[in-house]
């Protein structure tokens, strides 16, 4: 009886044994194919989002002689050619718009604080040209600069436009004073305040074709 128990418990020891040889194995296997399977994976998907990527750059890329010859054609349009600023470079259209700017402020009776030239966006064509000014003056200057801009040849455009008063106070003190001394008469139209706007004008430069 001893021997066959020492039997069993022999057996149970070498099949615990088999089983530890498997299962250990396994377990190393489980535990570093997994994650490796599914960066692979994840690097499959990568590759699949930049093979459509490149399709799509491709496509891209064959339109762009189409916009170029578009572009040359609107450059020797003279009918065309009106709307933008004739210049060799941004820089040079910049300069150009500040004038016209300072022309529009100066003729509607408001007075240009300051202009400020902006950074064309890169590789946009046909570049952009644009100017940040402050101006002040009463409601009906600042109106005329608007509507200068919006007649200009070559085309404006405003953006980002803050407008502020500068004399409220002076303003609303002037009319109690006013209003005191003509108690008794009548009332005579006061004098409009004035307006400090911050506006970007932009517009459109033609250059050298590439």
């Amino acid at each position: 009886m001893s021997v066959r128990a020492g039997d069993k418990r022999n057996k149970g020891a070498c099949a615990l044994a088999w089983a530890a040889a498997i299962a250990i194995p396994a377990a190393l296997v489980f535990g570093i194919g997994w994650p490796w399977l599914e960066r692979v994976q994840t690097l499959e998907r990568e590759i699949e989002s930049l093979d459509n990527q490149t399709v799509r750059y491709r496509r891209l890329l064959q339109t762009l002689p189409g916009l170029q010859a578009e572009l040359k054609q609107v450059r020797s349009n003279e009918d065309v050619k009106v709307f933008y600023f004739d210049a060799k470079t941004p820089a040079l259209a910049g300069a150009q718009l500040q004038r016209e700017v300072q022309k529009m402020v100066k003729a509607s009776g408001g007075r240009l604080v300051s202009t400020q030239i902006l950074p064309p966006p890169e590789d946009e064509q046909p570049p952009k040209v644009q100017v940040r000014a402050q101006i002040q003056g009463t409601t009906d200057a600042l109106l005329d600069v608007l509507y200068e801009i919006e007649k200009a040849r070559p085309f404006l455009f405003v953006d980002q436009m803050s407008v502020r008063s500068t004399s409220r106070r002076t303003t609303a003190a002037r009319n109690s004073r006013v209003r005191g001394r003509q108690r008794h008469r009548s009332v005579r139209r006061q004098p409009q305040g004035r307006l400090t706007v911050r506006l970007d004008v932009f517009g459109y430069a033609l250059g050298d074709a590439p």
